[in-house]
């Protein structure tokens, strides 16, 4: 019984560190789509 305790408390870490994982991936993703979109402002003001 111990053990599938314990078992099912790595499946839960395990399972929370994926979702924390999953959130840093759309995180970064986001900041990087947000980047390109202000980048690519900034340059058509810049251009006469």
């Amino acid at each position: 019984m111990a053990g599938y305790l314990c078992a099912l408390n790595s499946y839960r870490i395990t399972n929370c560190s994926r979702g924390i994982r999953n959130a840093w991936h759309f995180y970064y993703a986001l900041f990087l789509v947000i980047k390109v979109l202000c980048g690519g402002f900034g340059i058509a003001c810049l251009t006469p």
